[in-house]
């Protein structure tokens, strides 16, 4: 079976990752500057593969297993890079990790009983929270200046802490809107 295009956009997303981290992490001449293309072109493909799935009838379960999967990878990716980088701490990036592996075992755990726990407004605002920080922080110590500071704080230390903020308080209402579903089913 051929995949249909929000798919294949999504499977793109997924074979992006690895371009991510070889131009993030290899002393390869430019590959910063090739790292933040590929994280905005994948982090841009996101939004088209719904949008042209919605528009054009194609929703697929297949689709709805890949497209967060893709974020999942993307977003894990560049975070684990950043870490190995020394530009993010390791417990930022694990709180985030955790949040979605544990969002993905709810959502495991819920379509085994037929209820499907779709994406909020918090889990969107999330990702844009989640891609804005990374690719901030894949800019700032390349070509932010150190003195470009906000109340004492560079910039990313605010995009940071916005993404966390978002990824607990999304991954709370994850489980409080799975549990109220999962208990009127039940």
């Amino acid at each position: 079976m051929r995949p249909n295009l929000p798919n294949s956009i999504s499977l793109f997303r997924v074979l992006m990752v690895p371009l991510l981290m070889v131009f993030l992490l290899v002393d390869i001449a430019g590959g910063e500057i090739v790292a933040l293309v590929v994280f905005v072109v994948a982090a841009g493909s996101d939004s088209l593969d719904g949008y042209i799935a919605r528009r054009r009838h194609q929703t697929t379960v297949l689709g709805a297993f890949l497209d967060p999967l893709a974020d999942k990878l993307l977003v894990t990716a560049a975070l684990v890079s950043l870490v190995a980088l020394g530009d993010l701490s390791a417990w930022v990036a694990m709180v985030v990790i955790a949040r979605e592996l544990a969002v993905s075992g709810l959502r495991m755990i819920a379509a085994i009983q037929n209820v499907v726990i779709s994406a909020s407004n918090w889990g969107k605002a999330k990702t844009a929270s989640q891609l804005l920080a990374v690719a901030g922080l894949m800019l700032e110590p390349r070509w932010l200046k150190p003195e470009w500071t906000l109340w004492g704080h560079r910039v990313t230390w605010y995009l940071v802490i916005l993404m966390l903020a978002l990824t607990v308080i999304s991954g709370v209402a994850y489980f409080v809107h799975a549990r109220q579903r999962l208990h009127a089913t039940g």
